[in-house]
């Protein structure tokens, strides 16, 4: 028996969650929180975690790693609608073992489940894009910079650009601005989306050639 843990803030999520899995033979959900509980996990002993990456209570990447030291033997899945790179190696390094997509199927979600809970890792496939990133691709290789100066960047956003151009961290960052971890890489996130941009270093990269003019 495939005994299964969910950390996810969202009511709805989580109870679906938990109905699917008690519905599958062979798993069994013993946990079902809105955030990291040491004890509570402790006590429920999953042979895997499914937890949210944008949980409002916790960091992420800290609770993974959390979750390793308090249960070795648990296996941790982060849910996402598409992590990017740089926070799936960080999540990687912090014991993470499995990735499902928020938009994947119910036979991928069952089966990745099954996968990490025999010791594998099941990791996303990183080539993969979606419809709005091949469009916005293509728009720019059409027009070049001149499709890049059409798209709409909040206040906030530019500010958080000009953060990672001068190499602070999602924490830093939030300190600087005065909001929380997850939010700052929802706006990463946002960038990356708007600008067709894959890592850090390519915003920082834009903030040097753009936000000056």
């Amino acid at each position: 028996m495939i005994t299964v843990a969910i950390i996810e803030d969202n009511r709805l999520v989580r109870e679906g969650m938990a109905d699917m899995l008690d519905a599958v033979p062979d798993m069994e959900v013993v946990l079902a929180t809105t955030s990291f509980q040491p004890e509570e996990l402790r006590a429920a002993k999953p042979r895997v975690v499914l937890m949210d990456i944008g949980l409002q209570a916790d960091d992420c990447l800290d609770a993974a790693a959390a979750v390793r030291r308090e249960i070795p033997d648990a296996n941790v899945i982060v849910m996402d609608l598409m992590p990017v790179h740089e926070e799936i190696a960080q999540l990687v390094d912090a014991g993470v073992a499995g990735f499902i997509l928020k938009d994947a199927t119910v036979d991928e979600f069952i089966d990745t489940i099954r996968t990490v809970a025999r010791g594998e890792r099941v990791l996303p496939q990183l080539m993969t894009r979606t419809l709005f990133s091949q469009i916005a691709e293509r728009a720019v290789e059409r027009a070049g910079v001149a499709a890049l100066q059409t798209v709409r960047l909040t206040p906030r956003e530019h500010e958080v650009i000009a953060a990672i151009a001068e190499g602070l961290s999602n924490k830093e960052i939030g300190q600087q601005l005065n909001i929380a971890s997850h939010t700052v890489k929802s706006h990463v996130r946002n960038v990356m989306d708007k600008l067709v941009l894959r890592t850090r270093l390519q915003i920082a990269a834009y903030a040097h050639d753009h936000e000056s003019e």
